[in-house]
């Protein structure tokens, strides 16, 4: 009884806190200019050839318009300068996901358009990462007592790095990145709401959620339309720094965020292993992921899609929120959450592909 009235007493305060006039014409807003956006965006790109030509790595067999998560990533920016604008959100949200997240939605748009040399890439990639560390350490969010500082810093570089990447892997079939996008950001924003926590942050989420919804219409499967390096860079940038500023920050603690990528996590992890084990040129480009793998298998983008999504709403979603409701759980949650996504992506992996 005393949790059913805690409960609705936060729901009263976060309604007042969070769905203000201002938050909730701009929620509307995006979500509109994100589709219409999406759609403009396809004659442009068909127009100047920004396409996704059929090759050895693709699963799909035309050609497709890409670099679809310009829209939406700029949109999420543009969100964040709009609120920084009307003191809804404070100057080190803004520089790290609103100037932070511009910057890699820019060079990945170039990537999408030019195709950056790897070399090019990665030194970008640093460099974004750098930022996000630079606004953690004048937060003090990086003085820890665990862990020197000369520790600190090379771990969250290469972490940054790992997540844009990572994010990129999973773009390899139709809705999977922008599905996962949407889950991802809806979770914590109420694992944020559950434990009550920063409206600033929940913020964040929801319009990550809003602008990607835009987008997914066209690009669920069969997709008319890919997001590319714009959206992928972006969103693996943005859900990296948010990984690392809400667990420093103590909004967010870690099992909960491995909780809610379990799938993603097992995934990129044990692909990315497992090749190193068996592939001698294991860094090279690939499609030997469990999804892909299974697409191919299935001959359906929609099944492996729907599967994930299924996964993360019935198992992945209730750990979640067990994560949130009791912290000292959050490691068998994580556990729970990853272990059915470990086997599959062991099964049907790189181990599937070389067989």
């Amino acid at each position: 009884m005393r949790r059913y009235i805690a409960v609705s007493l936060h729901v009263k305060m976060f309604k007042s806190d969070f769905f203000t006039p201002v938050i909730m014409i701009f929620i509307i807003l995006f979500s509109l200019i994100s589709f219409g956006g999406v759609y403009l965006y396809k004659k442009i790109a068909i127009k100047f050839g920004i396409v996704a030509n059929p090759n050895y790595r693709t699963l799909h067999e035309l050609p497709v318009p890409r670099g679809g998560g310009v829209i939406f990533a700029l949109l999420f920016t543009f969100s964040i300068l709009a609120l920084w604008g009307v003191d809804e959100l404070s100057d080190q949200i803004f520089y790290m996901f609103g100037v932070g997240g511009f910057i890699a939605t820019l060079f990945g748009f170039i990537d999408d358009v030019k195709n950056i040399r790897a070399r090019i890439k990665l030194i970008v990639q640093l460099l974004l990462s750098g930022w996000v560390v630079y606004w953690l350490y004048i937060s003090n969010l990086l003085l820890l007592n665990w862990a020197p500082i000369f520790i600190i810093i090379p771990a969250c570089l290469f972490f940054m790095v790992w997540m844009m990447n990572a994010y990129n892997f999973m773009d390899g079939v139709d809705g999977m990145a922008a599905s996962g996008a949407i889950f991802l950001s809806l979770t914590l924003a109420l694992v944020l709401f559950l434990t009550n926590s920063s409206v600033e942050l929940m913020t964040i989420f929801i319009f990550i959620a809003v602008t990607v919804g835009g987008f997914i219409v066209f690009n669920w499967p069969p997709a008319t339309i890919f997001m590319g390096d714009a959206g992928s860079v972006f969103l693996g940038y943005i859900f990296g720094s948010l990984l690392l500023f809400t667990v420093f920050n103590n909004d967010i603690s870690i099992w909960s965020w491995l909780t809610v990528f379990g799938y993603f996590f097992a995934d990129t992890t044990v692909t990315q292993i497992t090749r190193i084990i068996l592939v001698k040129k294991w860094y090279l480009a690939h499609r030997s992921h469990a999804y892909q793998n299974l697409a191919r298998i299935t001959d359906s983008h929609l099944k492996v899609t729907r599967g994930v999504v299924l996964y993360n709403l019935v198992w992945s979603l209730p750990l979640a929120i067990w994560s949130a409701l009791q912290p000292e759980m959050g490691m068998v949650t994580t556990i729970l959450s990853i272990s059915p996504a470990l086997v599959v992506a062991y099964k049907y992996g790189p181990v599937f592909s070389s067989s």
